[in-house]
């Protein structure tokens, strides 16, 4: 905090509620503060000001003041704004989310001689009780890799490491690389909200029903829109913009986004042999040995990611508390982060987890409104129960992202945190380490992955959500990634995603 010169009680601080989850703090900063303050400012910049005519720190004090006011004023009021809020704070105890995002901001003029007041709402965590977290009824499936998944976990590791064949028209499950604008109207004038070189599309096949994705958007026609355009050929995409997306000003816009298209890309399976060498095994039954391996670390960890979400739903129906009244980009972008370092962290294709992403942000506002209240949950209960992260946790974390996307984990971490995911991911880790400290109280009744879903499905028609019992956990085994072959990460070549399997060192 800035050192004023003045106790911690100079300042006139009131904090009121605002809505669900956010408060206002006011502050008043007396007029002798405001003045000892723009007086040292003024004399700090006396010794360092350099005016044509004078020497070093020896220009008059009223051309000083004359000439640099302005900025002396703006300098000011941004050190008193930050350490009176700073104190606001910390004196009232306010566990703040982020930043202030300037909503509901309104300050008065900084002038010698008058206070300064400034009013900011900000985001806090909610206040609420927690539910009890001892003996908590988890049903544990079996881990067990469906049949069959051997022989497709093969078939996309021929694509995964096949070719891209350039192609003169497009036929569905082809890719289309080009340039991407995305633009609305916005209060009256046009805005462009993306402008990407080097953008991908995929022409959706049978399967996708005509749903696609373009900039970060799902779009229901897409097949319809798109269409089949050719090298040099541009279309238009026009679609409403999701209510859950993380920038507000595209919420239920009018979107318009023109794709011109610049080559036309196919991907050609690799020879299964040529897998195999990659790979440096010796035969085809090397590497179903190393698949299956893999499948059957998959299966465990679905087994877990199953009762985690059975702690997750208990955590959400057994705890009450109001939440904000909307759904802001912040808490959007908390959301979706949240769900992209649970993908990245399961070894999901970075194009999948962008269709997901994309999945998400046109998903309801309930279901907006559950992950923020899960985010809100795991916090307490993580204080609750005393859940710490250590650095090495973290590393650990990313060295095994980084194994599963064939990367360095020194390339990875710092990808994380160019991009501003490393915070997410300590979220993530702490996250689920006070879902695996719950599980390590809770009664656990073991089945078979069959009765695991049919007990699934009855408590869904009991609760009477008919199709909800897709939303609810399901063992699927081995391969629970988001949409296989769907999704595609804008910008980056088109590549198929599959479970590698463990090389053994040829003797």
């Amino acid at each position: 905090m800035t050192d004023l010169g003045v106790t911690e009680s100079a300042n006139n601080v009131s904090v009121e509620d605002a809505g669900p989850c956010r408060k206002r703090i006011n502050v008043e900063v007396p007029a002798d503060v405001v003045d000892s303050k723009l007086g040292d400012s003024l004399d700090a910049l006396m010794h360092e000001a350099a005016v044509p005519g004078f020497r070093k720190g020896r220009a008059p004090r009223r051309l000083i003041e004359r000439r640099f006011g302005t900025a002396i004023r703006d300098e000011t009021k941004r050190q008193l704004m930050s350490s009176a809020y700073a104190e606001a704070v910390e004196s009232n105890e306010l566990k703040v989310i982020g930043e202030p995002t300037g909503e509901g901001f309104t300050e008065s003029d900084l002038e010698e001689g008058k206070a300064y007041t400034f009013s900011v709402e900000v985001e806090v965590m909610p206040d609420f009780e927690l539910p009890e977290l001892e003996g908590v009824k988890i049903l544990k499936p079996a881990a067990e890799a469906p049949e069959g998944l051997v022989d497709e976990e093969i078939e996309k590791l021929r694509i995964n490491e096949g070719a891209l064949e350039e192609q003169e028209s497009p036929e569905p499950g082809d890719y289309l690389t080009g340039h991407g604008v995305m633009k609305a109207k916005v209060k009256g004038e046009e805005k462009v909200f993306h402008d990407i070189e080097g953008a991908v599309v995929r022409v959706p096949e049978a399967k996708d029903e005509g749903k696609g994705m373009v900039l970060g958007v799902m779009v229901e026609d897409f097949a319809k829109q798109l269409g089949a355009p050719t090298a040099g050929q541009s279309v238009t995409i026009k679609v409403k913009g999701p209510e859950g997306h993380e920038v507000e000003e595209i919420r239920g816009a009018d979107l318009e986004i023109t794709f011109e298209v610049e080559r036309v890309d196919r991907i050609i399976a690799a020879p299964l042999t040529d897998v195999i060498a990659k790979y440096g095994l010796d035969s085809e039954e090397q590497l179903r040995q190393g698949i299956e391996s893999r499948v059957q670390e998959r299966a465990v960890e679905q087994q877990h990611i199953v009762m985690r979400q059975q702690v997750a739903k208990y955590l959400i129906e057994n705890t009450e508390f109001d939440l904000p009244q909307r759904l802001t980009a912040q808490q959007a972008y908390r959301n979706f982060e949240r769900r992209r370092m649970e993908l990245m962290s399961r070894g999901v294709d970075a194009r999948q987890i962008e269709e997901h992403i994309a999945e998400l942000r046109q998903a309801s506002g309930a279901e907006a409104a559950r992950e923020l209240k899960l985010f809100f949950i795991m916090n307490k209960a993580g204080e609750a129960l005393s859940v710490g992260i250590e650095e090495a946790e973290v590393n650990a974390r990313i060295a095994q992202m980084a194994a599963e996307r064939g990367e360095r984990p020194e390339k990875l971490r710092q990808e994380l945190i160019s991009s501003g995911r490393v915070n997410s991911l300590v979220q993530q880790v702490r996250e689920q380490k006070t879902t695996d400290a719950i599980l390590a109280q809770a009664e656990i009744e073991e089945m078979s992955a069959d009765e695991f879903n049919t007990r699934m499905r009855k408590d869904a028609e009991s609760e009477g959500k008919g199709g909800a019992a897709k939303s609810k956990p399901k063992a699927k085994g081995a391969d629970e990634k988001a949409k296989d072959d769907k999704a595609k990460d804008e910008g980056a070549e088109p590549k198929a995603k599959s479970a590698k399997p463990k090389p053994k060192t040829k003797k």
